[in-house]
C-alpha cells in the first residue's frame, strides 16, 4: 500500500484509525514519521530524545483519536503536529531546561531579520539547535509553530512579556551565531 500524506488522509482512513485499525495506523506512522521527527527535533535537540518523544506522541494521537474531528484532508496532520509539540515540551519541562534568562540579565544585542532570512533551511536548523533551550522552545513555537505570545505564556508557565522577550533575545542570539559561523547564503 501507499505511503500516507496529509493529502491522501481522508475520512475513510479517520474512521479505520478511530477503530484502531493497526494497518492503517502502521501506514500513518511510516508516512509522517520523518515529519513529525523533525517537529520535535526542533524542541528536543538530541535524536534518541527526539524519536522517544515521537513514538509518545504517535501512540498518544492513536489512543486518543476519538478527539480529533475531521476537518479536511490536512487538519489530521496539524492535530497530529501539536501532540508532537506538547510532547517535546513535556519532555523539556520533565528536564526542567527551559533556562528563561530574567530581562535584568540580557545585555542588548541589535538582530538584522534580513540576514536571517539569506541562509539556507539547514543551516538555519543547525543554529537554532545551538541556541538555549528556553530560546530555542519560543522561537519555535512563535516562528515555526504560529502560536501567538499569550499562548506560549500559557503553555510555558511564563508571561507574554518574557515570551517577547526571549523571541527578540533568541532572534539577536542566532544572528550572533550566523555570523560567528559565517554562515550565509550560499555557504558551505
Amino acid at each position: 500500500m501507499a505511503v500516507y500524506t496529509a493529502m491522501q488522509i481522508n475520512k475513510k482512513y479517520i474512521k479505520q484509525l478511530k477503530q484502531g485499525d493497526s494497518t492503517v495506523q502502521k501506514m500513518v506512522f511510516d508516512g509522517l514519521f520523518s515529519k513529525m521527527f523533525r517537529v520535535c527535533l526542533r524542541y528536543i535537540v538530541r535524536t534518541d530524545e527526539a524519536e522517544d518523544c515521537v513514538m509518545k506522541g504517535f501512540l498518544k494521537a492513536f489512543q486518543q483519536m476519538e478527539l480529533f474531528e475531521y476537518q479536511g484532508a490536512d487538519s489530521f496532520v496539524y492535530w497530529l503536529k501539536r501532540i508532537m509539540v506538547n510532547e517535546a515540551l513535556m519532555a523539556l519541562r520533565k528536564q526542567n531546561n527551559f533556562n528563561m534568562v530574567a530581562l535584568d540579565q540580557i545585555p542588548e544585542v541589535s538582530f538584522d531579520d534580513d540576514a536571517l532570512q539569506q541562509i539556507e533551511a539547514n543551516y538555519l536548523f543547525d543554529a537554532i539547535v545551538l541556541l538555549p533551550t528556553g530560546y530555542r522552545t519560543v522561537l519555535n513555537m512563535f516562528v515555526v509553530e504560529g502560536y501567538s505570545h499569550q499562548e506560549i505564556a500559557k503553555t510555558l508557565g511564563i508571561s507574554e512579556s518574557t515570551s517577547k522577550t526571549q523571541l527578540l533575545k533568541a532572534k539577536a542570539k542566532l544572528q550572533q551565531v550566523i555570523t560567528q559561523r559565517k554562515y550565509g547564503y550560499g555557504n558551505a
